[in-house]
């Protein structure tokens, strides 16, 4: 009885555990299970400061390449440039168009500018905006342009419009090259302003009249699409924007995202080093002045090594930087024809002339029009001094080596004291520089005696007393 009583208290407890089992999931809802959490997203900073060269070019196009293998959602690109090299800024906007990661150019900090070439990058970006107190424009390629810019138009005049893919017809001052130059440099910002949708017609004005704007006039000029105060504030302005990847509309979410600044690495440093004119110059002077070194002191090695390093890593900048040949071929004639002023001393007139080519290659050798692509002039004075004080030095030792009396040869025994051998008079023997000469004099000389050398005809020497 006892045992029939415990067995269905049991069966009646299994029953209640098994009811209130099965209302648990009715009455307390059972909590998710945690998902992985993804990682935070990142916005890439890249820099572009200062003239922009083959060294900038590298490094912005291998940072959007290396932010985009890092998974990151943003690329900003703040800009303070004067401009640069066109090859290297169509690098740079090539990669920006195919980059499968929005960029957004910012022309940053307050006081920066985005001036020539800086004005295509911005509007070549997938987002445009400028700092407070920055501007851009000044876009005509002033490698053509810069000599001769055409002329302002009068205030309060609004420049001419052009319609889209139409080549400007109005005249110009240069020949055609020029309007080549800059008919190509419009029409290639249009296609960029017309790709992101901004003001086209202001974009062919910054290039073919050099216009420039404020940030708060290109906001209103529909240039820019906003002004941020500095870099989270833009991140919080963008969110939310649309913007366009290829054929596929993007939908920003930038809110949130930790910043990275990416620094140009070590090869990026390098190679503006190389390519910094001042410096491609002086490696390319130290090469030259090294091999004639070697040249002149053969097996002295070091000048051979120093200069055979020195020219390579010059002529690798000078390809890839924009060198004018004719320049550089009159450098190299100048440094030559003030050594051959060692060897054919013309008293100056072939160093004078090398000196004069090698301050008008050194001149010439880039294009000077460019921001930052010049040859410091204090180092080509440097040069041009020393070239000068060893012309002066060379005319110096050749000039007074006129005045000095000849002392080898038959002309240097002219005038030289001998002495007689034996008494004699009309032919004899007598003694000169440790050997005996044969003699001849109109006047009787003893043995001992010394007589003055007045001509010399083969081996016999005319004297007379002293």
């Amino acid at each position: 009885m006892n045992l029939t009583a415990a067995g269905a208290w049991r069966t009646i407890l299994a029953v209640a555990l098994l009811a209130l089992g099965a209302r648990l999931p009715a009455d307390v809802p059972a909590e998710p299970l945690p998902r992985p959490l993804s990682p935070p997203g990142t916005a890439t900073v890249l820099e572009i400061e200062g003239p922009i060269g083959p060294a900038t070019a590298h490094y912005v196009v291998h940072g959007i390449e290396a932010a985009h293998a890092r998974g990151s959602r943003l690329i900003v690109l703040t800009l303070d440039t004067p401009g640069g090299l066109d090859s290297a800024m169509r690098d740079i906007i090539r990669a920006i168009l195919a980059s499968p990661v929005p960029v957004v150019g910012y022309v940053s900090p307050a006081g920066a500018r985005a001036a020539s070439a800086g004005t295509y990058i911005l509007y070549a970006s997938h987002v445009a905006a400028m700092a407070p107190a920055t501007n851009l424009g000044a876009a005509t390629p002033v490698s053509i342009g810069g000599e001769s810019p055409p002329a302002a138009p009068l205030p309060g005049a609004a420049p001419a419009p052009h319609k889209s893919g139409q080549e400007a017809t109005e005249p110009a001052s240069g020949g055609a090259l020029e309007h080549k130059v800059v008919n190509d440099a419009a029409a290639y910002i249009r296609a960029l302003a017309e790709l992101r949708g901004r003001n086209a017609e202001w974009a062919e004005s910054a290039v073919r009249g050099a216009a420039s704007l404020s940030a708060n006039a290109a906001l209103e000029a529909k240039v820019i699409d906003l002004i941020a105060q500095d870099l989270p504030d833009l991140l919080r302005r963008i969110d939310g924007r649309e913007v366009r990847l290829g054929s596929e509309a993007v939908k920003l979410a930038t809110r949130e995202l930790t910043v990275v600044h990416a620094g140009p690495d070590w090869r990026t440093r390098l190679l503006a080093v190389l390519t910094n004119p001042t410096v491609a110059y002086g490696l390319m002077l130290i090469g030259i002045w090294g091999l004639l070194l070697e040249g002149y002191n053969p097996g002295a090695v070091l000048p051979g090594v120093v200069g055979s390093i020195c020219l390579l890593l010059a002529l690798f900048a000078f390809q890839v930087l924009s060198v004018n040949y004719a320049g550089l071929a009159l450098v190299v004639l100048g440094i030559g024809m003030i050594v051959g002023e060692f060897f054919f001393p013309t008293y100056g007139s072939l160093g004078i002339g090398g000196l004069i080519a090698f301050v008008a290659g050194s001149l010439i050798l880039f294009d000077s029009d460019v921001p930052g692509m010049r040859v410091g002039r204090g180092l080509i004075g440097a040069f041009a001094t020393a070239g000068g004080l060893v012309i002066a030095g060379i005319v110096y030792l050749a000039t007074r080596s006129l005045r000095r009396p000849v002392v080898t040869g038959t002309r240097g025994m002219l005038g030289a004291s001998a002495e007689v051998v034996a008494d004699f008079a009309g032919s004899g023997r007598v003694r000169y520089g440790g050997e005996l000469w044969q003699a001849r004099s109109d006047a009787p000389l003893r043995a001992g005696e010394r007589a003055r050398i007045v001509r010399v005809e083969g081996l016999t020497l005319w004297v007379e007393p002293q």
